[in-house]
């Protein structure tokens, strides 16, 4: 069974975006060329767990971080998963593979005061990036959407009468999330200077470059990176730590778990889980003043 055919499975049954079959696709590739050029094999569909165990080996031998091989085994096992259920294997390689231990990752999220220093404080160009480039925090703030789904809004999502915003998630599930009147304002302002651009090439969709072209992935990231240095000294500044903390300061406001999920589109609470462990200090605060057992 060919390599495309699993391919065609991730986009056309999961409904895997492309970014994710991109790398589902360079990994599977990756550990291909590694059996062919080290151990002479032609396909990988009937390797056993010792040649599995050898590109680990390499990738860690290189550099390559705990957390990325591991990622990397992942799309292995998806694959292999994929040949079993086609019948094309009897047994997966990877079957007792246990993932390699790694650092725990923590990503701090921003906190109000910065949010409000860039939201409130900062003085934004007075032309039509300067009111994308604020709507784009607002919305990753306010709403606490992906990326991905944020450079794919279209004017058609937009339900002003019902202060709405439908949003595409992940494996195509559609979602409704609530806007505030601040994010309504910074819609309407930029809407505004968008209908003044000169040449629109890509008018379906809400954000847009100075050229009328839909933005891309890369500007929003860059985007973040370049307002938040200017008031931040955290490491990592990304539309996902914006996320981050979207959750986070739901959370420490006494949102419940359930709630914040459905908001994220997260599929289970699991996932949501993540975004607690930053809630514990205010959790902290709260115990120790209200307990009766907290001796002042």
């Amino acid at each position: 069974m060919s390599l495309d055919a699993f391919i065609s499975y991730l986009r056309l049954e999961k409904n895997y975006s492309k970014h994710t079959i991109g790398a589902y696709e360079r990994d599977i590739g990756e550990f291909s060329s590694f059996c062919v050029e080290h151990h002479d094999v032609s396909s990988i569909i009937d390797i056993g767990y010792p040649m599995v165990r050898n590109w680990i080996v390499h990738l860690s031998t290189n550099g390559v971080s705990n957390r990325t091989i591991n990622r990397k085994i992942s799309s292995l096992r998806a694959y292999y998963r994929f040949l079993l259920k086609v019948g094309e294997v009897s047994v997966s390689p990877l079957k007792k593979h246990k993932a390699l231990k790694t650092d725990k990752k923590v990503e701090v999220p921003f906190s109000e005061h910065e949010m409000e220093e860039i939201l409130k404080e900062m003085s934004f160009t007075d032309d039509f990036e300067g009111a994308r480039d604020k709507l784009i925090i607002e919305l990753l703030y306010t709403t606490g959407m992906r990326r991905a789904e944020l450079v794919n809004l279209k004017l058609t999502d937009i339900d002003f009468s019902a202060d709405t915003l439908k949003v595409l998630g992940k494996r195509n599930k559609e979602r409704i999330l609530p806007l505030l009147p601040s994010t309504r304002v910074h819609l309407q302002t930029y809407l505004e200077s968008r209908s003044k651009l000169e040449e629109v090439e890509d008018a379906a969709f809400l954000l847009l470059t100075k050229g009328g072209l839909k933005i891309y992935e890369t500007l929003v990231y860059r985007t973040i990176n370049k307002y938040f240095s200017l008031v931040s000294p955290k490491v990592k500044k990304s539309p996902h730590i914006l996320r981050h903390t979207f959750a986070t300061h739901l959370l420490n406001r006494g949102a419940d778990l359930n709630s914040v999920k459905e908001l994220l589109g997260h599929s289970s609470l699991a996932s949501t889980q993540v975004y607690t462990h930053n809630s514990i200090a205010e959790l902290k605060k709260v115990h120790q003043k209200a307990h009766p057992r907290n001796k002042k």
